[in-house]
């Protein structure tokens, strides 16, 4: 469903943006740099302060940055592998944003002890969930699959986030606060499973 919703704005919507920018001489990796910092800022700015719903919209606004940095490189002929590296290492630190922001609400305004460990755990989680598959594919394995994709968190912390606060509903964020958990951490150990089996497979690393 969120591939049909990223190639449908990127095809229907997003395409003049990405002319545009082309025109302006605006490089892919600019994009995903200044999307990137909208998203932090967003984060880490307004959810301190308990604006969440704000803080969402912020963060959506700049998150469409991820759908045309590499649409504007494929239009240019212009895809490289650090521009790959780059794309994917700074959606790490958006999404650590994201999370981190939600702890400090819960240090500050939310005031909720269970929920920033909960959030913290979410940020970690994630973190573990990205490097498996990373480190997997860095060693000749893959270690794709689970219940948790990068782009499923983030969707359904954002939506859900907005919508507990702006109808003052918590339990919206906080139930998927404890979803995201569960789901990150089957993801992590299915991927562990994964690579062992693949790595029983393949043998000792060659001397």
């Amino acid at each position: 469903m969120l591939e049909r919703f990223k190639a449908f704005w990127q095809g229907v919507v997003l395409a003049p943006v990405v002319r545009l920018f082309l025109r302006l001489g605006i490089s892919p990796d600019a994009v995903t740099l200044v999307g990137t910092l909208g998203v932090v800022a967003g984060a880490l700015v307004f959810f301190p302060q308990g604006l969440l719903w704000q803080g969402v919209l912020v963060i959506t606004a700049f998150v469409f940055s991820d759908l045309l940095d590499g649409q504007m490189a494929r239009v240019s002929g212009t895809t490289s592998r650090f521009g790959a590296f780059w794309d994917s290492t700074l959606d790490r630190l958006g999404d650590a944003a994201v999370f981190g922001g939600l702890v400090l609400y819960f240090a500050g305004p939310g005031d909720d002890f269970l929920y920033l460990c909960l959030a913290l755990y979410c940020l970690v989680m994630g973190s573990v969930t990205s490097y498996a598959r990373a480190r997997a594919e860095s060693l000749g394995m893959e270690a794709k699959g689970g219940l948790a994709e990068r782009a499923d968190r983030l969707v359904a912390i954002l939506v859900l986030t907005f919508f507990g606060d702006l109808l003052g509903l918590p339990i919206l964020y906080q139930g998927t606060l404890w979803a995201l958990a569960a789901a990150s951490t089957y993801t992590v150990v299915f991927r562990v499973l994964k690579v062992r089996r693949q790595a029983l497979e393949l043998g000792p690393l060659p001397k």
